[in-house]
C-alpha cells in the first residue's frame, strides 16, 4: 500500500481514507475505514473521467445493482455515490488467496475441491441471474477462496440488454481464454456467458492450465470461438461436466442449476477450505486483517494512527485483502513470516522452450552439473524452480532449473532418507539424527523441524509428514504444529537398511498407502493410523520400487503386475501383466497423464485407461525393465539398457512412436529421469543433466 498523494481526497463518504491500495485505467481504490473501524475497499473514478456524466452514472447504477444481489457467495457491496462529482464505490474485504493464486501456489485442486467450488460458484450465479445480470468476467482472480467458501468479486455486473461490460475506449471487455465466443464477437450476451467462463476457470483449477491459450490475445479469442477447449488434463469424472460449460452455442450450455446437482460435492465439502496448507494460507491471512483491524481502530490511546504507522504495518503484515464488487484482489506482501509452520508461497515453475523436433536426432542438453549425486543418493525431485539432488560432500542441494547452478545445500542430511516435496513450497528431509527438517525449496532457508527418530520418510499430505521409525514403526507428524499425531506399529517391513529399498508410500482422501521392498502394499487412515487394507505378492524377483500413485478414489501399484484398486477399501477394480517371450515382465513405476497410465513392462512401455485397464498402446522393444518414466512436452520418456548401452528413449504419448534416444553414460551406476517445466532432469552416474522436450 502507498502513501495517499496529492489530490488523493481524505475522505469518501463515511470513510476516511488511510492509503492507495492500487490504480488502473478507471479508478483508484483506497483503504478506508469508518468510525466504527470496519474496513473497506473504495474505489473512485478517475477525475478526468467524471467529466462523461453517462459513464459516471453507469459507474454507480452497476454497483447499486451488485449491491441488490443477495447471496452468500458474493462480496457485498457496502456503499455507492456520487459526491463532489467523484462517484465512489465502498466493498467488504475478503480474506484469502484469489483461486489464480491458490493454484500457483499449492498447484491444481483435487476433484472434491474442483466439485466443491463447481456447485459454489453455480450457486453464486444462481443469484446473481435470478436479478437479471450478468457478471461478465468471471476469472480466477475474481475468485477469491474463504474460509467459508468461494466469493466472486470484481463485478462489471450490468443489465443483459446493456450489451458489453463498462470500460474505457481500446480496452479488451473481457479477459481472453474466459469470456464467451458470443463476448468475443461482441454479441449481446446473458446468462449462458457466465457459464461458459466457469467452465474455463473449472479446467484451469483442475489442471493448473488455460482451456484456450496462444502466442496472443488474437490467437487465443480464436480458438475460443472456433477451436476446442484443451481437456486432455481433466480428471475424467470432471472432463464429461465440464466440457458442456464450454459449449460454442450459448443455448446448449447448462444452467448454473444444472451444474450444482451434477457436480454434486461431497459430503463435508464445506470443510474443504478450513483444512491443508490452503486453510493454513486463509488463516494466516485472517489473523493478520485482525491484528490489522484491531490496530487501526481499538480502544486504549484513542490515537489515531497515522497514515505512515499504518502503511508501515501493512507492509510488514503481508495478508492478502480481496475487496470485491467493482475493485479487483489486492497483495499487500512484505510481511517476514515469524511462524515457521507458515507455508511460503510456491515458486513459479520457469518454463523452458519448447524445441522443434529434429528428425529423431536427441537434443542438446541445457545444462549438466557433475557430482550432482553419490551411489546411495536418491533420484532428482523436480519442485518448481529447483531440481533437489543429493551431492558429493553429503547432504541435499538445489539447483536452478534453468542454469544449474547450485542455489543451496543442507549438509547434515541423511540423503538416503530420501526427500519429499510439501506442497511445491518446502523440502522435507531427515537429518543424520533422525530429525525431520524442512526448507523453503527455493531459497533453502530452514523452517520447522520435529524430532521423529526417522530412519526413512514415507509419504506427506497436506496434514502431514509420514516417517518410518528407526524401530521400524509408522508415524505421522503433523504439518502445522511439528508434533508426532500417531505412531504404529505395522505388519510390514519397514527396515531399509542392508540395501533393502525404503519403504514408498502415497497419501491422499484420509488414507495412507504404503508399499515395501516385499510385495506389500498397506492402507492406513492418515488421520489415525489404524490399519484399513492390505494385499501382498507384488514383490518381483530383484525386489523393483513399488510405487502406489492415488488419482481420485482409486491407487494404482506397480510390481510383479499393474493392479489398480479401490482407494477406501483395496478392492481390486483391474489387474494386467504383461507376458513376452514367454515371460512376465514386472510392471516398474507408474505415471499418469489425462485418463491413461504408463508403465514398463521388461521390453515395452504400455498405455493402458485409467478406468477398466484396457491397453491404449505399447512401444517398440527394447529393455525398459523397472525404468522410471517422465512425461513432458507429446512425449513420455524411458531408460533402457542392452549392447548399446544405456539409452533414455521418447515416445509420442498419443501413438507410442519413438521419437528420439539420448545416449547415456555406460554402466555409470544408477539412472533415474522426472520431468517438469518444459524439461527433462536426468540422473547420469553422478552426473544430473537437463534436456528440452520436443
Amino acid at each position: 500500500m502507498n502513501p495517499l498523494g496529492t489530490g488523493d481526497p481524505l475522505r469518501l463518504g463515511p470513510y476516511r481514507l488511510l492509503g492507495v491500495l492500487g490504480e488502473g485505467g478507471m479508478g483508484k481504490v483506497y483503504f478506508g475505514q469508518d468510525a466504527e473501524g470496519n474496513k473497506a475497499a473504495v474505489k473512485v473514478l478517475r477525475p478526468e473521467l467524471t467529466q462523461d456524466q453517462h459513464l459516471a452514472q453507469r459507474f454507480v447504477r452497476e454497483a447499486e445493482m451488485a449491491q441488490a444481489v443477495v447471496s452468500p457467495g458474493v462480496a457485498r457491496v457496502l456503499g455507492a455515490q456520487t459526491e463532489g462529482g467523484r462517484p465512489w464505490i465502498a466493498t467488504e474485504f475478503l480474506t484469502g488467496p484469489t483461486l489464480d493464486e491458490a493454484v500457483e501456489s499449492y498447484g491444481a485442486l483435487d476433484e472434491p475441491a474442483v466439485r466443491a467450488l463447481a456447485a459454489g460458484i453455480a450457486g453464486t450465479l444462481t443469484d446473481i441471474h435470478a436479478l437479471g445480470l450478468v457478471h461478465r468476467d468471471l476469472k480466477p482472480a475474481n475468485i477469491v477462496l474463504t474460509s467459508t467458501g468461494p466469493r466472486v468479486i470484481d463485478f462489471g455486473i450490468a443489465r443483459p440488454e446493456h450489451g458489453l461490460t463498462l470500460t474505457t475506449t481500446g480496452q479488451i471487455p473481457i479477459t481472453p481464454g474466459y469470456g464467451a465466443p458470443e463476448q468475443v464477437l461482441g454479441q449481446r450476451v446473458g446468462a449462458p456467458a457466465d457459464v461458459f467462463s466457469l467452465g474455463a476457470v473449472l479446467v484451469y483449477a483442475a489442471t493448473g492450465a488455460r482451456a484456450f491459450d496462444g502466442g496472443h490475445v488474437a490467437a487465443v479469442q480464436y480458438e475460443v470461438v472456433h477451436g476446442e477447449p484443451e481437456l486432455g488434463h481433466v480428471p475424467e469424472e470432471l472432463r464429461s461436466l465440464i466440457a458442456p460449460c464450454l459449449g460454442k452455442e450459448p443455448a446448449f450450455r447448462p444452467t448454473p442449476d444444472q451444474i450444482t446437482h451434477a457436480f454434486a460435492p461431497p459430503r463435508g465439502a464445506e470443510r474443504i477450505w478450513r483444512h491443508g496448507p490452503l486453510a493454513q494460507d486463509i488463516k494466516k491471512r485472517e489473523r493478520t486483517v485482525q491484528q490489522l483491524t484491531t490496530v487501526v481502530s481499538g480502544p486504549g490511546s484513542g490515537r489515531p494512527l497515522s497514515r505512515r504507522r499504518l502503511i508501515t504495518t501493512f507492509a510488514v503484515g503481508g495478508t492478502v485483502l480481496a475487496a470485491g464488487g467493482g475493485t479487483a484482489a489486492w497483495w499487500l506482501r512484505g510481511r517476514k513470516e515469524d511462524d515457521p509452520f507458515a507455508l511460503p508461497p510456491a515458486a513459479k515453475t520457469p518454463q523452458a522452450r519448447v524445441v522443434a523436433a529434429a528428425g529423431g536426432k536427441p537434443p542438446a542438453p541445457l545444462w549438466q552439473t557433475r557430482e550432482a549425486f553419490t551411489e546411495k543418493s536418491p533420484g532428482p525431485l523436480a519442485v518448481r524452480d529447483v531440481v533437489i539432488a543429493g551431492p558429493k560432500g553429503g547432504g541435499i542441494a538445489a539447483y536452478d532449473v534453468v542454469d544449474g547452478k547450485r542455489r543451496w545445500q543442507a549438509k547434515d542430511i541423511d540423503m538416503t532418507a530420501g526427500y519429499l516435496s510439501l506442497s511445491d513450497a518446502l523440502i522435507a528431509a531427515i537429518d543424520t539424527k533422525g530429525t525431520l527438517r524442512t526448507y523453503v525449496a527455493s531459497s533453502g532457508e530452514p523452517r520447522w523441524t520435529a524430532p521423529a527418530e526417522a530412519r526413512s520418510l514415507v509419504a506427506a499430505d497436506d496434514n502431514a509428514v509420514y516417517v518410518a521409525t528407526r524401530s521400524g514403526r509408522l508415524r505421522s507428524i503433523s504439518r502445522y504444529t511439528g508434533k508426532i499425531v500417531w505412531t504404529v506399529k505395522t505388519t510390514i517391513d519397514l527396515d531399509s537398511q542392508g540395501g533393502k529399498q525404503r519403504p514408498v508410500g502415497a497419501a491422499a482422501r484420509d488414507r495412507l498407502v504404503v508399499a515395501t521392498h516385499a510385495g506389500d502394499v498397506v492402507a492406513f487412515d492418515s488421520g489415525t493410523g489404524e490399519q484399513k487394507w492390505k494385499f501382498s505378492g507384488q514383490e518381483t524377483i530383484d525386489e523393483t520400487v513399488l510405487v502406489p500413485v492415488i488419482e481420485g478414489n482409486v491407487v494404482y501399484i506397480n510390481g510383479r503386475v499393474l493392479t489398480a484398486r479401490n482407494l477406501a477399501d483395496g478392492n481390486e477394480h483391474w489387474a494386467t501383466g504383461k507376458i513376452t517371450e514367454g515371460k512376465l515382465r514386472a510392471a516398474g513405476p507408474p505415471i499418469i497423464r489425462g485418463r491413461s497410465i504408463y508403465v514398463t513392462e521388461g521390453l515395452n512401455i504400455d498405455a493402458y485407461r485409467l478406468k477398466g485397464g484396457d491397453a491404449e498402446w505399447e512401444s517398440s522393444q527394447a529393455n525398459f525393465t523397472y525404468s522410471p518414466l517422465a512425461f513432458q512436452g507429446d512425449t513420455v520418456c524411458a531408460m533402457s539398457s542392452g549392447d548399446s548401452g544405456f539409452q533414455l528413449w521418447a515416445f509420442s504419448h498419443d501413438s507410442g512412436k519413438k521419437v528420439w534416444t539420448y545416449p547415456l553414460v555406460k554402466d555409470a551406476g544408477r539412472y533415474w529421469v522426472v520431468g517438469d517445466g518444459n524439461r527433462l532432469f536426468v540422473r547420469n552416474g553422478t552426473e544430473l543433466l537437463a534436456l528440452p522436450v520436443f
